[in-house]
Formats: C-alpha cells, structure tokens, sequence
C-alpha cells in the first residue's frame, strides 16, 4: 500500500513539474522580449525543475537521497528568481529593448540614479 502511495506522488510530482516545464519552454517561444522570456523561464521553470527533483527524491526511497533533494530545491527555489532579476537588470544597463508593446519602463530613470 505504502508503494503505491509513493508511485502515485511520485506520478503527480512528474507530472506537474512537466506541466510546469512546458508552460516555462512556451513562454520562452511565444513572448515578445528578453524580459517577459526570463520572467516566464524563472518562474515556471524554477518550479517545473524543482517539483521533478522532489519526484526524484520522493521516488529513491530513503531519508538522506529526499534530504539531498530537498536541500537541492530550497536552493534552487531561492537562487534561481534571484539570478533572473540580476541578468535582467544587466540587460536593462546595457540598453536592451523592451518590446513594442511594453507601457511603462520603470527602470528607465533608476540606473541615472546610481
């Protein structure tokens, strides 16, 4: 009973970071600019790839595999977004366009600042 219950997780936690993965690689393909491509890359692939590494743990079956996995997710949870912002900021810097359809740059007057 016990194995079903963690192959039946373990299904879900697949599923759903595939899922995740999927909406992450068409945001990729289907948004206008670097911005919108790295906000869409950060979070749902941040989460698509944390949730398979859960799978992973969850599948092995023994307490310090899932410790590793866990330790793996809370740094990949905390480092990846941060990452993302800093690159996009870079961009911004350097002169990176936004797109066409982008209303407001609220970053424009910040990097006169400093």
């Amino acid at each position: 009973m016990m194995d079903i219950l963690l192959a039946a997780i373990t299904a879900l936690l697949i599923l759903g970071g595939a899922g995740f993965a999927l909406v992450a690689a068409i945001g990729l393909n289907r948004l206008p600019d670097l911005y919108t491509r790295m906000h869409a890359a950060s979070k749902a692939g941040t989460v698509g790839s944390g949730l398979l590494l859960l799978a992973v743990g969850v599948h092995a079956g023994d307490l310090p595999t899932f410790a590793r996995a866990l330790a793996g997710f809370f740094f990949f949870v905390l480092t990846a977004p941060i990452s993302a912002h800093l690159l996009a900021m870079a961009a911004h810097k350097v002169g990176y366009p936004l797109c066409a359809e982008s209303v407001r740059d609220e970053m424009k007057d910040y990097h006169k600042r400093i």
